[in-house]
């Protein structure tokens, strides 16, 4: 059994739901249970959006604690991916999503391969990622990277609130 974290957002179309029913199917998922799940958090959308784009929605964002005997590629596989739904585009880089789901850690491993990179790419610069991460473990260390929580501080100035 391995521990797997992923994260969970959503800025369309009801996006309180559509985490709330991601983390009710993670613990569906074959040979993985959900051992814990964050507050539920708002963040301001992060990046640039091309001139001319409408104003994005806000994010609700989560984070799910797995232990899971699936290998970091069928994990991947087995995620829930209404995003990937027919018609479904994504027209920029951080556009707004109904659902999207990330691997973000996977016990100790470090990988990169054209599928999957573990850690997952920026997730220490991401403030919605790494508050919910060290509410559900305020020591976890990010391989490679070091503790969680040292990395925090240079997010600062996202916003991010957990919500009730």
């Amino acid at each position: 059994m391995t521990i797997a974290y992923v994260g969970l957002g959503s800025n369309l179309d009801g996006p309180l739901r559509h985490v709330r029913l991601a983390l009710d199917e993670l613990d569906r998922m074959p040979a993985t249970r959900v051992l814990a799940r964050s507050s539920l958090y708002r963040s301001a959308p992060l990046g640039d959006q091309p001139a001319g784009a409408p104003a994005q929605d806000d994010f609700i964002n989560a984070v799910a604690r797995l232990d899971t005997e699936l290998a970091p590629e069928d994990l991947l596989d087995q995620l829930p991916r209404p995003e990937a739904a027919p018609g479904r585009e994504r027209p920029f880089a951080n556009a707004p999503r109904t659902l999207d789901l990330d691997l973000l850690l996977y016990g100790t491993l470090q990988l990169k391969s054209e599928r999957l990179t573990v850690p997952h790419p920026r997730l220490q610069e991401r403030a919605f990622v790494l508050r919910p991460l060290l509410e559900l473990d305020a020591g976890l260390a990010i391989p490679g990277l070091g503790p969680a929580g040292a990395w925090l501080p240079l997010s600062a100035g996202q916003r991010v609130e957990r919500l009730a």
